[in-house]
């Protein structure tokens, strides 16, 4: 049977799990704005969850885990770049509190989970016409400019802008429907 203090030590454990699972792909994004090396951000995510694991004691359960576990992401991503003594020219502090404004507005958005809004985007990009599907994959997935995308979908620049203009409009419009965005154009 377990006392007290093993109940109380199991609840936490449990706790941290859940918050934890639940808010994987939040810090992952986090991340991934913040650094550009895939490795880096892996490791940086590593981190992350050992400092919170390991502090948990001071996080107040009853506000959201979201902002606390990106507060120790940020330190940890200045620290990195402090360590490698490469600090990019836009990254401070600052643009940290930005950066959170932003994945906090998201995460108080309708749709329970990011897992969930996850899904909503991905459910609302296969809906797309193969043209508009191409152009959003292209540019946000493959990261291509505008002017690579154009060479790539073998269109002029203008098109390839309009393109991804009106791809973007009926993603907000899928968004809109399923809930997860209150307007399009928010």
């Amino acid at each position: 049977m377990l006392g007290a203090l093993d109940l109380s030590d199991y609840r936490a454990k449990l706790a941290f799990e859940i918050l934890a699972r639940e808010n994987s792909r939040m810090l992952t994004a986090y991340l991934r704005t913040l650094v550009d090396d895939e490795s880096v951000v892996d490791d940086l995510f590593q981190e992350s969850m050992l400092v919170a694991w390991r502090r948990l004691d001071e996080c107040d359960l009853s506000r959201p885990f979201g902002p606390w576990l990106r507060g120790i992401a940020g330190r940890l991503v200045l620290a990195h770049y402090r360590k490698q003594k490469a600090l990019p020219v836009f990254l401070d502090e600052a643009l940290l509190i930005h950066v959170d404004q932003q994945f906090e507005t998201i995460s108080t958005r309708p749709g329970d989970t990011w897992n969930e809004k996850v899904l909503a985007i991905r459910e609302c990009i296969a809906a797309l016409s193969a043209s508009h599907r191409a152009a959003i994959e292209g540019r946000y997935f493959d990261e291509l400019k505008t002017s690579a995308l154009a060479k790539r979908l073998d269109i002029s620049f203008e098109a390839c802008k309009k393109r991804l203009l009106r791809a973007r409009g009926l993603l907000a419009e899928c968004l809109v429907r399923k809930g997860i965005l209150t307007e399009v154009g928010t």
